[in-house]
């Protein structure tokens, strides 16, 4: 792979702001009631963009185990290597390829990675030198290398630029109080909290406006059939009961995240035009007390990768048509804190999950830990730009061809992260 994007030695302020568990509230857009005919599929794949909100620390995800400094640098931090007879089996770091491995609590991952339907991209992120959590979420989001651009979102720009012939509310989706950055745009985008927010309900004022709109939508215009059409996938709707669902695989977990994940899971067995779900997992911002094997960190590494899991698991039959992006605003600094944490660094760390994925493998030009390879005040290098992987994903299984559009003044390079493109 060739050297992606900011590589400068310029030192910048570490910064030590605490993130919030979401962005600030923003107005969602006001969603149009007009969907795609039911049992259509989307031009591409369904896209699930996971957030890790508050800066996660890479390197605590996907340990470099290989690498020498790292063990000097996190005396108090570092993971047991998977060689180490001193510690039990199940508290050493997984080894992935000699070098790289998942931190215990990812161990539910391992059979997507050993499928070969997991990537992991490490040292990437954006060019955003700033370490803060505001400015840096809203250049990735924006799809951006700096804060001056377009005020829209990169999947935003991506909805408005490949027509699909579909103005459904349920077209682009977050779970969540808002609609996030990215998906600002000319297509409406809808936030939800449940999708029993679509359901008309049995009161008798809701079977009344069922009977009118089957009256209003009788004919056989164009109007009509749209009508039909919607009164289908209200109908359809009406039968996901979020509560009741159960995993075809492995159990979501009983928490927001998990619960986000079905949510989205269900929408795309349904067939009713999902084509985005965005879903953040908060609460990354480790200064303190961050954990080696148990504590803040691991939990939410818990959370993210048992939610991850019961995903992949139940959707095995849909997977090919399906890519889940994992993405942080920015990595942590190399070496531990004397509060027991990590501040604010550079380089993280991405994940790839899906049927086409090329995985089984991390992708990556390693910079390396050593104290000449760290950048400003002691930071793992940015070698890949988060750009080359959002890009790839947008070209190749997304089916839109008009990266410029989504990634303006950027020429995103091709990692080799998927197998084939989808075909029309």
């Amino acid at each position: 792979m060739r050297m992606a994007g900011w590589n400068s030695r310029d030192s910048g302020a570490a910064g030590a702001e605490t993130a919030p568990h979401a962005p600030p509230p923003r107005r969602a857009h006001l969603a149009q009631l007009s969907f795609v005919p039911a049992g259509s599929s989307p031009a591409g794949d369904t896209l699930v963009v996971v957030f890790l909100r508050g800066a996660a620390d890479g390197l605590h995800m996907v340990v470099p185990h290989g690498e020498e400094e790292y063990h000097r640098l996190r005396p108090s931090l570092r993971l047991p290597r998977p060689d180490d007879l001193r510690a039990p089996k199940d508290r050493r770091v997984i080894d992935l390829d000699g070098f790289f491995g998942f931190h215990p609590s990812l161990r539910p991952l391992l059979p997507a990675w050993e499928a070969g339907q997991l990537a992991c991209v490490q040292a990437c992120g954006a060019p955003d030198e700033s370490r803060s959590h505001f400015k840096a979420m809203e250049v990735m989001e924006r799809g951006t290398s700096q804060e001056s651009g377009p005020t829209t979102g990169w999947i935003g720009r991506h909805l408005a630029s490949l027509d699909t012939s579909s103005s459904s509310p349920l077209r682009a989706i977050s779970l969540g109080n808002s609609v996030p950055r990215s998906l600002y745009g000319s297509v409406p985008a809808t936030s939800l909290q449940s999708i029993t927010e679509y359901h008309l309900g049995t009161s008798k004022t809701a079977q009344l406006l069922a009977s009118a709109l089957s009256v209003l939508y009788g004919s056989e215009d164009i109007l009509s059939t749209r009508g039909q059409e919607t009164l289908q996938i209200l109908n359809t709707l009406e039968k996901l009961d979020p509560a009741a669902y159960r995993s075809t695989g492995t159990a979501y977990p009983d928490n927001d995240f998990g619960r986000g994940l079905a949510q989205i899971a269900m929408l795309i067995k349904a067939e009713v035009g999902l084509e985005i779900g965005a879903i953040d997992l908060g609460g990354w911002d480790t200064h303190f007390a961050q954990g080696v094997l148990d504590g803040q960190m691991p939990k939410l590494m818990e959370e993210l990768s048992f939610g991850l899991a019961a995903f992949h698991s139940d959707l095995a039959d849909q997977l090919g048509r399906v890519c889940l992006v994992v993405m942080t605003e920015f990595g942590r600094r190399a070496y531990e804190n004397a509060s027991l944490g990590t501040d604010h660094g550079h380089g993280g760390m991405m994940l790839v999950l899906g049927g086409a994925v090329n995985g089984g493998r991390v992708y990556t030009d390693w910079p390396g830990l050593e104290e000449e390879n760290l950048v400003g005040p002691g930071d793992l290098a940015m070698t890949t730009d988060y750009r080359d992987v959002l890009g790839e994903i947008v070209a190749k299984r997304l089916n839109n061809p008009k990266q410029e559009e989504v990634f303006p003044g950027y020429e995103p390079r091709e990692l080799g992260l998927f197998q084939e493109q989808v075909s029309d």
